[in-house]
């Protein structure tokens, strides 16, 4: 009798990947804050498309069916939920996106690690306190760097993001987006050599392309908060 070899089991591949996503942290009136949101995509309507997107729900008390309204008001202007924080379990339904745990910082995510890499630190240093990228950031690429500065020596390209936990510093034409402070740091600033920005955002105060004046447009300029309010100004 022969033997039967029992068939090769098919392992399951699995690899780890992380993206930058965006944190939308809803505040009462919700009508208000989707006014908002509303008023984002009327002036780049493709600003959130492919991007992941979680929702902290910490500033609110919403029921089960509020929270699923509000992700339905989101989903209604194709804006995509990953994941919840900031609720209880027992306030999501399965038909809900999951609650996450764990999100952390990052110190540098791109598409290109060939082009763009984070220098290796010898181990007992202290991390550093700002991040130089030695060549132009090109359209798709996304530089994260939560611990200080960015500097860029080379231009940022049109659809390219750069995220930075102090000030953006560009020596050349910044085309894409620009986010400083997002850990909270009013105080940063975004420089360049040449304003053609899709969006600037500091602290979480934000201006897109159509709100930059033309007067400002192809010339060294800084941007700053002022309060709530986000100003632009030439270099001189």
């Amino acid at each position: 009798m022969n033997a039967v070899t029992p068939p090769t089991r098919q392992l399951i591949r699995m690899r780890g990947r992380s993206y930058v996503a965006f944190v939308f942290s809803p505040v009462v009136p919700i009508a208000g804050w989707l006014e908002e949101i509303d008023a984002t995509l009327g002036r780049s309507p493709g600003f959130f498309v492919g991007k992941p997107v979680v929702l902290d729900l910490s500033a609110l008390e919403l029921s089960q069916s509020g929270i699923a309204h509000l992700i339905s008001c989101l989903e209604q202007r194709n804006i995509r939920i990953l994941g919840l924080e900031g609720v209880g379990q027992d306030q999501v339904t399965t038909s809900m996106p999951p609650l996450l745990t764990g999100g952390r910082n990052c110190m540098l995510a791109q598409n290109d690690p060939k082009e763009i890499r984070e220098k290796e630190q010898p181990k007992g240093k202290a991390k550093p306190a700002s991040l130089l990228i030695e060549s132009p950031v090109r359209s798709g690429q996304s530089v994260v760097f939560t611990e200080g500065d960015i500097t860029v020596l080379g231009s940022v390209g049109s659809g390219a993001e750069i995220v930075a936990g102090g000030s953006i510093h560009v020596y050349g034409a910044l085309r894409g987006r620009a986010m400083a402070g997002i850990e909270g740091n009013a105080s940063a600033r975004i420089f360049c050599q040449k304003i053609e920005a899709e969006l600037l955002a500091i602290d979480g105060f934000y201006m897109t392309a159509e709100d930059i004046s033309e007067s400002l447009r192809h010339r060294p300029a800084q941007a700053w908060l002022a309060g709530n309010v986000m100003r632009i100004e030439p270099l001189s």
